[in-house]
């Protein structure tokens, strides 16, 4: 896209916790581009009707839960890696007027893996908790790891088992978190500790030396990752990656540099705030 967004918005049902608003203003502001970063709270029923006005308004955007599939088949034009994950979270109208899609989620996901181990693993054995959208962004970063493999957990059958036809790193699916006592990385790719302190998986039957990384974000840290961190293991829950994937976004709807600073310090990344 050449011309610059007529809004910026991000679509989700619900977006009332995200903090997405806060560090994309803040980049605005910092950037001195006069635009406001808007948080709609859209029903499903209401997508396409929404989609088609702001497509008139040649607004650009993210996607959030529940709507990044519907989204993406909107499209006429995805990325490479939108079409490989399935969903798009990034959004914008083309010159010829056009809807088109991204996923920065996948380069959000890689950011955080590198702020935890230092550097992206190879030959390590993931273990995946989940298998919607989340789960196959994680799973088209996964697949580049080299010698990668992946047990992914979830309770349903049918929908692990499609992103084990989808994604070949997967090697073995099942429901049982026992399952996850082999692995060197473990990934919360689930909504669970988003509200309260429940926990997807109890760190106790972890390996005493797996990483711990959740997708699940929320003010002083996820409690999956505070304990995880108190029993030794190296552990960060989403934040660093919403504002990356946030920063990319940016950067594809503006063509400038993102103020990646800004937005961390407004975000409140690495407060308890």
């Amino acid at each position: 896209m050449t011309a610059r967004p007529g809004r910026l918005v991000l679509l989700g049902h619900p977006v009332r916790h995200s903090r997405s608003p806060r560090f994309q203003n803040a980049a605005l502001e910092a950037l001195g581009v006069p635009l406001r970063y808007e948080a709609l709270d859209v029903h499903p029923d209401a997508l396409a009707s929404c989609l088609d006005a702001l497509i008139a308004q040649r607004a650009a955007g993210n996607v959030t839960i529940p709507h990044k599939t519907r989204v993406a088949a909107r499209c006429a034009r995805r990325s490479a890696i939108a079409e490989r994950v399935g969903a798009v979270n990034t959004f914008w109208v083309e010159d010829d007027g056009m809807l088109a899609g991204d996923n920065t989620d996948v380069a959000g996901f890689e950011h955080l893996v590198r702020r935890v181990l230092g550097e992206i693993p190879s030959a390590t054995h993931v273990g995946l908790l989940g298998a919607g959208g989340a789960a196959a962004a994680v799973l088209a970063a996964v697949e580049r790891w080299p010698g990668a493999v992946v047990t992914l957990v979830n309770r349903g059958a049918e929908r692990r088992e499609r992103l084990r036809e989808r994604f070949p790193v997967v090697r073995r699916t099942t429901a049982d978190t026992a399952a996850l006592a082999a692995c060197d990385i473990v990934i919360n790719a689930t909504p669970v500790g988003l509200d309260g302190d429940a926990v997807p998986v109890p760190v106790a039957d972890l390996a005493p030396r797996a990483a711990v990384i959740d997708l699940a974000y929320r003010a002083g840290e996820t409690a999956w990752v505070r304990e995880a961190r108190a029993r030794g293991h190296r552990a960060a829950d989403g934040l660093a990656m919403l504002v990356e994937q946030g920063a990319l976004s940016l950067e594809r709807w503006l063509g400038v540099e993102a103020p990646r600073e800004v937005m961390r310090r407004a975000a409140g990344e690495g407060s308890p705030a």
